[in-house]
């Protein structure tokens, strides 16, 4: 019990510390797309380059993190030297990354698109190779069990970050867009420097033999983390090659961008749910037989995700305050979104069923099919339907990842979800989204009273169906009082 609790202690840090952070990095949304230029491609420069580094990031750690806490764990090996052995690595590769990007930052800008600034890509390249470095000593903190220090860090990144950029691009009146990288460069440096402590006081070794067992534990984690992450940023890397203009291209890429970002609520609610449903699962995973439990949480999985989107939809008119004016025409790209978001959060949930099997091999099969899907129809129909094309291509991909592991799932571990209870929620809110979004009620006011009314009926539901106010503990000991 003590052990479980402490693991609901650490879950709940890191958590709120990932959960935090990406709300108020998420202010910077606003900044950006009232700062930057948009004609000059603003939001869609930033948009496009941190794509480029959130795939270098997963090449350059090799999937070293997830490595280092099975090689430290595994009681054979020495956890120092394995520390020691993948920070050479990923510091070796990083480095030689940095160097040969650096080498060719010209012809590498021209390619990308950047030949006239060329140091938009080159303070990237630093910044991702640093980046990469530091996943080591983050994962050693938690293998050390200080949640705190880790949070610590993380959130220090991110108010250097926003004050940097609140002071340049509000206080000052700034429209640079390169300065947004810079900051970014300034404050991933202060990070290495208050890392010192996680990099100091032991013995730098590169065992060889350790790390051929390690790459060859951690390669293909490599190929399931790049599927991953294409089927996050593919659409936006893809964008500037194949829509017909490339000067356009990435202005409107800026508008795609800043539409998904509204999104992007439901999935940082939804990463609340998986922070207090993982440990959950696994807690209770000694237990002889929990496919019941299984399927209950994926039902309340699809419950919440559900309300969340409706609760996004209905509110899209204050929501899009978040983003600049110009940027609103995006916004019709924010329900498929969600819904793309929505099937990625099932096939989460869905991906238990192999991890506890240990056939981890399905995960990356059922990345990369929806990682094609996803690539090809981008290539195939963004020159005609622009960023449209890519909200549906995101629906599509995951779609597919999601399908395929729930279908490869029942026959290898078989769990009987719900299908009817969730069936039903799932029509009910679509009746209720077709209700709140067809009828065109011009009175802003109207128009939120009408969607409210829609979405407490869905909550009501929610309440008399799963979820009655008796087994609310809050309520329950509020009612035994009266």
């Amino acid at each position: 019990m003590a052990n479980l609790k402490s693991l609901a202690k650490d879950t709940a840090i890191y958590g709120l510390s990932s959960i935090v952070g990406r709300f108020l990095n998420y202010l910077l949304v606003p900044v950006y797309t009232l700062a930057l230029p948009m004609q000059e491609g603003g939001y869609g420069v930033v948009t496009n380059i941190y794509a480029w580094v959130a795939l270098a990031l997963v090449m350059l750690t090799c999937g070293m993190e997830t490595g280092f806490f099975r090689f430290a764990n595994n009681g054979k090996d020495d956890p120092q030297r394995v520390y020691s052995t993948a920070l050479l690595s990923v510091g070796a590769g990083s480095l030689a990354f940095v160097t040969v990007g650096l080498l060719l930052l010209q012809p590498i800008a021209e390619w990308l698109g950047y030949g006239a600034h060329p140091w938009y890509v080159g303070m990237m390249m630093i910044v991702v190779a640093m980046d990469a470095i530091q996943s080591i000593p983050f994962a050693y903190l938690r293998y050390k069990r200080r949640p705190l220090r880790f949070a610590a860090l993380k959130l220090l990144f991110i108010g250097l970050n926003i004050a940097m950029n609140l002071a340049y691009y509000v206080g000052m009146g700034g429209t640079d867009v390169g300065k947004a990288f810079l900051f970014n460069l300034l404050c991933t440096s202060a990070i290495m420097l208050c890392m010192v402590p996680e990099l100091r006081g032991f013995r730098y070794v590169l065992d060889r033999e350790l790390l051929r067992r390690m790459l060859r534990y951690c390669l293909p984690l490599l190929v399931l983390g790049l599927a991953g992450i294409l089927n996050q940023v593919a659409d936006k890397i893809i964008f500037p090659f194949v829509y017909p203009d490339k000067e356009e291209g990435i202005v409107q890429l800026g508008i795609y961008g800043a539409a998904s970002k509204i999104a992007m609520i439901m999935a940082m609610l939804t990463q609340a749910f998986r922070y207090a449903y993982e440990p959950f699962v696994f807690g209770k995973s000694r237990d002889k037989d929990n496919r019941e439990t299984y399927a209950q949480g994926m039902k309340y999985f699809i419950i919440f995700t559900l309300l969340a989107f409706l609760a996004v939809v209905f509110y899209l008119d204050i929501l899009r305050y978040l983003i600049g004016r110009d940027y609103w025409e995006g916004l019709r790209v924010v329900p498929v979104v969600m819904m793309a978001e929505i099937f990625m959060g099932v096939y989460f949930n869905l991906s238990f069923w192999y991890k506890l099997i240990d056939e981890t091999r399905w995960g990356a099969w059922f990345s990369l099919a929806g990682c094609t899907v996803l690539v090809a129809l981008n290539v195939l129909l963004i020159p005609r339907f622009g960023y449209m094309a890519c909200a549906w291509a995101g629906f599509a991909g995951y779609g597919t990842a999601m399908l395929l592991s729930y279908f490869v799932g029942q026959r290898k571990y078989p769990i009987r979800y719900d299908l009817k209870s969730i069936g039903g929620y799932v029509l009910l809110a679509a009746l209720l989204y077709a209700l709140g979004t067809m009828p065109e009620i011009k009175s802003f006011g109207l128009r939120m009273v009408h969607r409210t009314v829609l979405l407490a009926i869905f909550i009501i539901y929610i309440i008399r169906r799963d979820l009655p106010l008796s087994q609310i503990p809050i309520v329950n000991r509020f009612i035994k009082k009266k």
